[in-house]
């Protein structure tokens, strides 16, 4: 992939320019080079204005499988009698081929809980478990394929509905630590009564409920509409836009788009912009997290640091400003890709910048205040001059 593909360096000048004030009008009209040299110059000093704050994407992980638990063990107990609850690790956004990870929750009739989880019974060759993760089921709870009665070739659990909390606890680690999921959005989930009929139950954190069409999950696009992202003569900023207004439940032609063509979605206190590439085909997903910063050896170690630990995308530093980015390949184009992407990147940049803000300063995007707070820093704060780490 090439360097211009991840770092959108040209981004910083043009968020700048939006905000510059307008020209005064000029006597003389100015000289080509004269206006590249103001260009030049205005750049660094009008990047100044998007500061941010660091968060640690290990706990924004971890809060977010909690809060799929604590949802999951709220609805457990509310099941009705003889409905099954299935989570399913996707396999298309996970990258797991055919291996389908999947726990199921059923209601019985005499009040008890039961939950069976994929053996290797059920898994193709290549991603079944190996001995670690048999036995750490096992310790999670799990009996193994057979024991509990109807589980057959599944490991199986049998709990009251006063054991929901720890059945849900349960469920979690076995979706995050034995079968892999790096989050809750790349889990997917549906309930189903006794005839199959689906049941409605309420959201489970940031997992993504099922429609049983692998084409409509998570996307609110008709038939019609998905008729339409599988033309092979439409282009891949038409396909994009197609995502992107159905994560937004919205259609494309509402969608804000910039003068470069750059997908502008709000995300609390940030901005994460969508960006096509033709060359190679790429869609670029990416937030100025912060602005008006200035560099420093603990920044950079900062920012290195939460780049190992994301599940996907990275973080740098570039003109003054950090910028979270997530790129999705756009040959052979999956839409889930993209979706998971858009996901991600706005829940990470709207709990990055207020994170990275307290620790560093600088400007967030939608934060008037940060301008003031980040001349104060500027004149009270020396700075790190020793410059030692690059990402």
């Amino acid at each position: 992939m090439s360097s211009d593909a991840t770092k959108p360096e040209a981004a910083p000048a043009k968020k700048a320019a939006k905000r510059a004030a307008p020209a005064k009008k000029k006597t003389e009209v100015p000289s080509i080079d004269h206006l590249v040299a103001v260009s030049v110059a205005e750049v660094e000093k009008l990047l100044v204005n998007d500061a941010v704050e660091v968060q640690d994407l290990k706990a924004k992980v971890s809060e977010a499988w909690h809060e799929f638990a604590r949802a999951l063990a709220g609805t457990i107990p509310k099941l009705p009698v003889g409905t099954h609850l299935d989570l399913t690790l996707d396999p298309t956004a996970s990258g797991t081929g055919k291996a389908i990870y999947e726990v199921s929750l059923q209601r019985h009739e005499d009040g008890k809980l039961g939950a069976l989880a994929v053996s290797n019974a059920g898994l193709p060759e290549g991603q079944r478990l190996d001995r670690t993760a048999v036995a750490e089921m096992v310790v999670l709870g799990w009996s193994p394929p057979g024991v509990v009665a109807g589980s057959d070739k599944d490991f199986g659990i049998l709990a009251t509905v006063h054991e929901a909390a720890r059945l849900a606890v349960t469920v979690t680690k076995t979706l995050r630590d034995v079968y892999g999921a790096p989050h809750p959005a790349f889990l997917t989930y549906a309930a189903h009564d006794e005839e199959d009929a689906s049941v409605s139950i309420p959201a489970l954190g940031s997992a993504r409920i099922s429609t049983g069409d692998e084409r409509l999950d998570g996307l609110r696009l008709s038939e019609e509409g998905f008729a339409a992202l599988e033309d092979p003569n439409m282009s891949l900023a038409e396909r994009v836009a197609i995502v992107v207004a159905g994560v937004q439940r919205t259609t494309p032609e509402s969608l804000q788009v910039d003068s470069d063509g750059d997908i502008g979605i709000r995300a609390g206190s940030a901005m994460v912009f969508v960006r096509v590439r033709d060359n190679p085909p790429l869609i670029d997903v990416f937030s100025p997290i912060l602005t008006e910063l200035e560099a420093s050896e603990k920044l950079y170690v900062k920012l290195s640091e939460l780049t190992t630990k994301m599940p996907i995308g990275r973080l740098y530093f570039v003109n003054k400003t950090v910028w979270a980015s997530v790129p999705v390949l756009g040959r052979d184009f999956q839409p889930t890709h993209l979706m998971l992407a858009l996901q991600v990147m706005t829940g990470l940049a709207d709990e990055l910048d207020d994170r990275l803000h307290g620790e560093f300063g600088g400007r967030r995007f939608f934060v008037e205040s940060d301008a003031q707070d980040a001349q104060h820093r500027a004149a009270t704060d020396p700075g790190d001059e020793n410059i030692g780490m690059y990402l």
